[in-house]
């Protein structure tokens, strides 16, 4: 069975703010950071974690997340991923930092060879359906690369939740129908049925589960399988450390074995092209 795991972060420990260091050594210890350390060493350390995870394929996320988790550079992060397939690139840009957002976007896609892009508006402040970010969701229709929004909470000290409403994205659903959109985090904690609702209603609306316990996903989602064909996972690795875990409880759920398969990979597979002729399990 293929595995995709959507969205991972590849920022560095000296590329965090110091506060979000604290957090990791208060949720998982000093090994975090030496498991963090050890596995971003390399691609060839990642892809080596990957194997011992049973993961076939990486979405690895740069951030210019300055005043909230830090700063992975576009450029950083896809040289990190250039030397492998299994390891796919996702800019990020912030409306408050890229002056000219489009050219960038465009110099991702064609000069460094990423394959989607990563927005963060709960983190960088913004609400997602701002016209004036109605350019950049025009090009990444015309490049067909698909776009991740933030969508619900974060524990994450300066994040605004006000921003990660669902129900922004479908404005640009609407006006950009051939747009990949992907609901990160699936609207976590206040607008689950949002997200739900909302992958149903829009061909191009997709919902990745990063970041909720996957034993929980019938008791948030209890039609699930409904959207079988809409719903991503992803780990939000390093935030939990053992994705092997939750692979293992998604394939618990009682729920058909072809829906498994279609979040656990060929959903993503199908959003990245990504030929399915790989495959751990």
């Amino acid at each position: 069975m293929l595995v995709i795991d959507f969205h991972l972060h590849v920022t560095m420990v000296d590329e965090y703010n110091e506060w979000f260091l604290d957090w990791m050594r208060r949720v998982h210890g000093e090994r975090g950071l030496a498991h963090l350390q050890t596995v971003l060493a390399s691609p060839e350390s990642l892809l080596k974690f990957m194997d011992e995870q049973g993961i076939d394929y990486v979405v690895a996320l740069a951030e210019m997340n300055t005043m909230i988790t830090g700063v992975s550079l576009n450029e950083r992060v896809a040289e990190f991923c250039r030397g492998s397939e299994r390891l796919v690139p996702f800019a990020n840009i912030n409306p408050y930092v890229t002056f000219n957002q489009v050219s960038e976007l465009e110099r991702c896609v064609t000069k460094l060879g990423v394959k989607g892009l990563k927005l963060y508006p709960t983190y960088q402040h913004f609400y997602p359906n701002d016209n004036k970010l109605f350019p950049i969701y025009e090009r990444a229709q015309e490049l067909s690369i698909p776009v991740m929004v933030h969508t619900g909470s974060s524990v994450f000290p300066g994040s605004l939740m006000k921003y990660g409403d669902p129900l922004f994205l479908d404005e640009i659903a609407v006006f950009f129908p051939r747009l990949k959109i992907i609901q990160s985090h699936a609207g976590r904690g206040f607008w689950y049925d949002r997200a739900f609702f909302l992958a149903g209603l829009h061909e191009n609306v997709y919902m990745d589960i990063t970041g909720l316990p996957p034993q929980n996903l019938l008791k948030y989602f209890p039609d699930l399988e409904r959207n079988a064909d809409k719903i991503i996972f992803g780990s939000d690795w390093p935030g939990i450390i053992d994705i092997k875990r939750n692979v293992a409880a998604i394939l618990e759920l009682p729920i058909s074995k072809s829906t498994k398969a279609k979040i656990l990979g060929k959903n993503a597979a199908i959003l990245l092209e990504i030929e399915e002729t790989r495959g751990s399990k």
